[in-house]
């Protein structure tokens, strides 16, 4: 005869999770076929108190999910989950160091949870949710076999008012029920809900193409452009794309917006951020500051971009204007935009010729260095003559 280890459970210390074998389906109204459904199981050691819901696959996004709606069911978080080998929850199975998948260990992070998987093919690990299973697919499940669903959302409203039922049965050996335990035993000892939900987040590895971008689900978004051809592993959520290079976080980006391409300016090398800066010009801006060299500079400018079949391709001409005119002090610069806008002359060659045309500085004036001469406080050369004698 085989000896068994009755084990104790501690009051909001476990939570076991598991699917059951047996499933519903639903009919598909466009495809006209039937649409199997997993179902999630979720009962606390102490007092047996289950929560369960259907579920399109067990992949690890409704995997998770279902935890997530588990919590809120229970109104607190257990110390100590513990599931079974299923990919979701584990990515490589051994007997003593098994490896969590990395979305199931960061939602377990998230709440301060210790992940414990039941060994594998040791089903008594986790007896509480086996017996949980089997007593939902005989008392939730069983009555709805033969009810015709046309979606998921109906098949879990219908499971709803069972799974309360299942909850308040009495025991059969005990006084209370699973409902009672629950309100004595593991409702107070459990920990808080934080006031966020976990987000669940995907993860992905790719390298950084040329053009220091990554792609993810449609679109692409930039980091830092030193990476380009390094790996990278990137954190995707509902609403947000992280990348990370050797544990560092290099990339944060929205996902919401338009377009394919999704660029921060910090992320590109030096010679693309001023080719960048050349969509920004506006003959607006350009006008402007021109203006602040003087007006005939910003009617030269503003007479350049109205010449051009596009003002875009006056652009780098006005910039060539600019540049030119703070060569020269300010009066000789609007003196000679002045000049070409009068000889119809544009651009920067315009600018140029204009400047070139303006007649040489005028010598200093003899007469004025005569006044000087004949000043009271000026000595003359007699003074110097007579220093000699």
């Amino acid at each position: 005869m085989n000896v068994t280890l009755r084990k104790v459970h501690r009051a909001g210390e476990e939570l076991f999770v598991d699917y059951a074998g047996l499933t519903l389906a639903y009919r598909d109204r466009e495809k006209g076929k039937e649409v199997p459904v997993q179902i999630f199981v979720a009962t606390l050691g102490a007092s047996g108190y289950t929560y369960c819901e259907a579920t399109a696959s067990q992949k690890v996004e409704d995997f998770i999910a279902s935890h997530v709606r588990a919590f809120n069911y229970f109104g607190g978080l257990p110390k100590i989950l513990v599931p079974d080998h299923l990919k979701s929850a584990v990515h490589k199975p051994d007997r003593y160091d098994p490896d969590l998948s990395r979305a199931y260990a960061e939602m377990g992070e998230y709440y301060g949870l210790a992940i414990v998987p039941a060994r594998p093919h040791r089903p008594k690990d986790k007896g509480s949710v086996e017996k949980a299973v089997q007593d939902v697919e005989r008392q939730v499940l069983a009555p709805l076999r033969h009810t015709l669903f046309f979606s998921l959302s109906a098949i879990n409203e219908a499971m709803k008012p069972l799974l309360e039922a299942f909850n308040r049965r009495p025991f059969q050996k005990i006084e209370g029920s699973r409902r009672s335990l629950y309100e004595a035993l593991d409702r107070p000892a459990l920990r808080p809900l934080p006031p966020v939900p976990f987000e669940l987040a995907r993860w992905k590895r790719a390298q950084v193409g040329p053009d220091y971008h990554v792609y993810v689900d449609g679109r692409y978004f930039s980091v830092p452009y030193t990476l380009c051809g390094e790996k990278v592993d990137i954190r995707v959520t509902r609403q947000r794309v992280e990348v990370f290079y050797r544990g560092e976080r290099v990339a944060h980006h929205l996902r919401q917006g338009r377009g394919t391409y999704t660029t921060l300016e910090d992320h590109m090398p030096p010679h693309h951020k001023a080719y960048a800066e050349q969509a920004q010009w506006t003959p607006e801006r350009l006008v402007r500051w021109a203006k602040k060299v003087g007006p005939s500079t910003a009617a030269l400018v503003a007479a350049t971009l109205d010449h051009a079949p596009l003002p875009q391709q006056a652009f780098r001409s006005c910039l060539g204007i600019l540049r030119l005119a703070r060569q020269y002090p300010v009066d000789q610069a609007e003196a000679a935009a002045a000049r070409a806008l009068s000889l119809g002359l544009y651009g920067t060659r315009g600018l140029k010729a204009a400047l070139s045309a303006l007649p040489p500085e005028e010598p200093p004036d003899p007469a004025a260095s005569a006044c000087l001469r004949t000043h009271p406080n000026v000595r003359g050369p007699e003074y110097y003559r007579g220093v000699e004698g």
